[in-house]
């Protein structure tokens, strides 16, 4: 992605350009990543001032993340990656199956499907707060209370709106001569799903592997509904937690903010570069 095709920045030449250049480059980096940066070296400063903003720990120290122990800040951070890799792999899955059910096959009732998977991504979380209470804790038809266990955190992020209709989008783009070519080889169902159509939607998986990664990592209101102990909690209601306490100094909060935000950085750079590809494609396309 350039900011200068989008600024109109591209074809400018001259000393007059590059300044220009070089201030709305900067102001970018300055808004971007600033508070990233002051983050990043407020959590391995000794000595904290908040007025102040810095590029270099006046104190560089390991103390914070030492004090985040105590507070089983790491057991929380452990909580969240069992839920959000058990939980984004689930939800990928059931998006890819699911999308090719919508983009491939025709059944009764296709559009009314459709349209109960944009209704639930219109509600809000604190609507479905107290039925999803009700379902967590007696599970229709096997009759079991998900309430205190990870499984009561994973399940209901398995399909997400946004996930399917990404997909389901991306599915109906891929030429239907190839399955009808792989077909006459000889090649069933489920290999042609598994060697041609999900290969051919890398770009869309980067997308819901981004998105998805997001959703959940930032979810508070389903642990909190979850979790009834402490030991359960994932790092978004421990940080909530963390600042209501009064023994526990800016240092360890900002270190455990730091925490909680480097995974949703590393998932983007993981699926970058189908992130982009998938974005790219979806702006052609459409």
């Amino acid at each position: 992605m350039r900011f200068d095709s989008a600024l109109g920045l591209e074809s400018r030449r001259g000393p007059l350009a590059t300044t220009g250049k070089v201030i709305v480059y900067g102001f970018m980096v300055i808004v971007f990543t600033g508070p990233l940066v002051g983050l990043l070296m407020s959590a391995f400063s000794k000595t904290l001032d908040p007025t102040s903003f810095s590029l270099w720990p006046d104190e560089f120290t390991l103390e914070n993340f030492v004090q985040a122990k105590d507070k089983n800040v790491y057991l929380y951070l452990l909580n969240s990656f069992i839920v959000v890799g058990f939980g984004l792999l689930l939800q990928m899955l059931v998006s890819v199956f699911a999308a090719y059910s919508l983009a491939r096959k025709k059944f009764r009732g296709m559009t009314f499907v459709m349209l109960l998977m944009l209704a639930t991504m219109m509600l809000p979380e604190e609507i479905i707060a107290i039925p999803l209470s009700l379902v967590l804790a007696d599970m229709p038809v096997f009759h079991t209370n998900l309430i205190g266990t990870y499984a009561g955190m994973i399940l209901p992020v398995g399909a997400w709106g946004f996930s399917i209709l990404v997909m389901t989008e991306f599915m109906k783009e891929v030429p239907v001569e190839l399955e009808e070519a792989a077909r006459i080889d000889g090649a069933g169902e489920l290999r042609i799903f598994a060697t041609i159509i999900v290969p051919l939607c890398r770009p869309a998986l980067g997308v819901i592997g981004v998105f998805g990664f997001t959703m959940i990592w930032d979810q508070y209101l389903l642990p909190l509904i979850v979790a009834p102990e402490s030991d359960m909690w994932t790092l978004p209601i421990a940080l909530r937690s963390l600042r209501s306490d009064e023994e526990v100094g800016i240092g360890v909060l900002l270190a455990a903010s730091l925490l909680a935000l480097l995974p949703s950085i590393i998932a983007f750079l993981a699926f970058q570069r189908q992130f982009m590809r998938g974005l790219t494609s979806g702006a052609v396309k459409g």
